[in-house]
C-alpha cells in the first residue's frame, strides 16, 4: 500500500507504510532521501492536490515567481505550467514548456509525467519531474547558429577554392598562350597559303573554260585547239588537277587541327562548379591535354604513350585534365635540353592509374615532402605559382584517389595518379 506521510509543512515523497516489512520501509526512506537531493524539481500529485515538492521544486518556484516558496509550493508551481494533466493511460508523458522568470529571462523546462498507481480514493497518483534545460537549449541554439555560420564559411571557402582553381587554370593557359597561338598559327598559315594557290588555280581554270566556251567562226577549230593547248601547257593543267585535291584535303586537315585546339582549350578553361560527374575516357582527356601543352614539349621531348585497356571512369573530366596538364608541364620544365616523357595507363581491380614519367633533373629528397604544399615552388619568379601540384592533389583527393611520387635527383620523376572507376555514392560524389 502507498500513502503520503507529512513531515512539517511539506508532505514527503510517497513511502511504503507496510511496517511489517522493514526492507520496504527502508526503501521508502531511501527514495525520499533521493528526491531531496535531486537537482530536478519533483512534484508528487495525489488527488485532490499536490502532496510533495522537493527542494529543487522550491528553488524553481522562487526563480519563476521571485518570492519565497511555502507549503503550497507544488500547487503554485503547477499553476504556472501551461499543461493539461488528467488521469489518462498509465504511461510516461513528456512535454517541453517555456516560461518567463521573475527576472524576465526565458526558462525552458522539460516535463515528464510518471504515473505511480491508484490511491485509496481511486484517484491516480502521479509524479512530475521538471528539468531546467534552458542552458542546454541555449547551447543547442548556439550550436545551430555556429553550424549555420560554418555552412556559410564552407560555401565561401568552396567558392574561394573554385576561384583559386579557375585562377590557376587561367594562369596555366596564360603561360601556354604563346605555344597555343603557335600551334594555331601553323595550320592557319598553310591554310592561308593554300587558299591563295587555290585562288590562282581557280582563275586559270576559268580562263581555260572560257577558251573552251568561246564561240569560234566555222573553220577555226584548229586555231581554237592550238589556243587551248597553249593554255594547258602554260597553266600546267595536269599538275593543277593533281594538286587541287591535295590542297583541299590539307586545308581541311589544318582547319580541323585549329578547331580541335580551340575546342580543347575551351573544354579546359570553361570547367566550373556546374560541371557534373560523368563516365569519361581518360585517354581522350590525356590526348586533349597533350594537344594544349604540346608546344611546350615538342622541341625537347620525345614522347611515348603506352595506353592500356581502361574502362570509362566516373569523374570531372576537365579537372582531371588540369591534373594531367600540371604534371606534364612540370615534366617538360624538369628537362633542360633533350629528354623523354612516357605516359602509361592501366587498370587494377576497382582502380585505374595514369603514370607520367620523365628523365629530367628529379626532385631533391629535402624538397619531396613539400611538393604538394600550397605556394611552395622551386621555380624562378614568374614561372610557377606553387599551386599546380597542390590543386592537383586536391582534385585527386576529391575523386577519392591518390597521387604517388617517385623521384631521384638526376634520374627523373614519376607521378602516378590512381583513381577509382566509380565514386563512392555515400560520399555524394558531388562534392562539390
Amino acid at each position: 500500500m502507498y500513502d503520503a506521510m507529512s513531515t512539517g509543512t511539506v508532505s514527503p515523497i510517497v513511502v511504503l507504510t507496510e511496517r511489517r516489512n522493514p526492507a520496504r520501509s527502508r526503501l521508502g526512506r531511501d527514495l525520499y532521501a533521493l528526491a531531496q537531493r535531486l537537482d530536478d524539481a519533483l512534484i508528487v500529485l495525489q488527488p485532490p492536490a499536490p502532496t510533495y515538492a522537493n527542494p529543487a521544486a522550491h528553488r524553481l518556484l522562487e526563480l519563476l515567481e521571485g518570492q519565497p516558496p511555502d507549503e503550497r509550493c507544488g500547487e503554485r508551481l503547477m499553476a504556472l505550467l501551461p499543461l493539461r494533466l488528467d488521469n489518462g493511460e498509465p504511461s510516461n508523458r513528456h512535454a517541453t514548456v517555456t516560461l518567463t522568470s521573475a527576472a524576465g529571462e526565458r526558462c525552458t523546462l522539460q516535463v515528464t509525467e510518471i504515473p505511480l498507481g491508484e490511491g485509496e480514493d481511486g484517484g491516480r497518483s502521479r509524479c512530475l519531474l521538471l528539468r531546467d534545460v534552458t542552458v542546454m537549449q541555449q547551447r543547442e541554439e548556439e550550436l545551430q547558429r555556429r553550424h549555420a555560420e560554418l555552412q556559410q564559411a564552407y560555401l565561401r571557402l568552396a567558392g574561394a577554392q573554385e576561384q583559386l582553381l579557375q585562377s590557376e587554370k587561367m594562369a596555366s593557359i596564360g603561360q601556354l598562350a604563346a605555344g597555343v597561338a603557335h600551334e594555331i598559327n601553323n595550320p592557319i598559315g598553310y591554310v592561308n597559303s593554300n587558299l591563295a594557290t587555290l585562288q590562282e588555280y581557280l582563275r586559270n581554270l576559268l580562263t581555260l573554260l572560257h577558251a573552251y566556251e568561246r564561240v569560234l567562226p566555222p573553220g577555226s577549230e584548229a586555231e581554237a585547239a592550238t589556243e587551248i593547248a597553249d593554255l594547258r601547257a602554260r597553266f600546267d593543267l595536269d599538275f593543277m588537277l593533281r594538286d587541287l585535291p591535295e590542297l583541299v584535303a590539307e586545308s581541311r586537315e589544318g582547319i580541323e587541327r585549329v578547331t580541335k585546339i580551340v575546342q580543347d582549350l575551351k573544354d579546359f578553361s570553361h570547367a566550373g562548379r556546374g560541371e557534373s560527374w560523368v563516365m569519361a575516357d581518360l585517354h581522350k582527356g590525356l590526348d586533349s591535354t597533350l594537344n594544349i601543352v604540346w608546344n611546350e614539349l615538342k622541341y625537347k621531348v620525345r614522347l611515348e604513350k603506352h595506353y592500356g585497356q581502361l574502362p570509362l571512369v566516373e569523374c570531372l573530366p576537365s579537372e582531371l585534365n588540369q591534373v594531367f596538364m600540371n604534371i606534364l608541364v612540370n615534366a617538360g620544365q624538369a628537362i633542360a635540353e633533350r629528354g623523354h616523357i612516357e605516359i602509361a595507363t592501366g587498370h587494377e581491380g576497382e582502380d585505374v592509374w595514369v603514370s607520367i614519367r620523365d628523365d629530367g633533373e628529379g626532385i631533391p629528397d629535402a624538397v619531396l615532402p613539400r611538393i604538394f604544399d600550397p605556394f611552395f615552388t622551386t621555380k624562378p619568379v614568374g614561372r610557377g605559382s606553387g599551386l599546380g601540384l597542390s590543386i592537383s592533389y586536391g582534385i585527386v583527393a576529391k575523386h577519392h584517389g591518390r597521387i604517388e611520387v617517385d623521384s631521384a635527383p638526376g634520374k627523373g620523376t614519376t607521378f602516378r595518379v590512381v583513381l577509382p572507376v566509380r565514386q563512392p555514392h555515400a560520399a555524394g560524389a558531388d562534392a562539390r
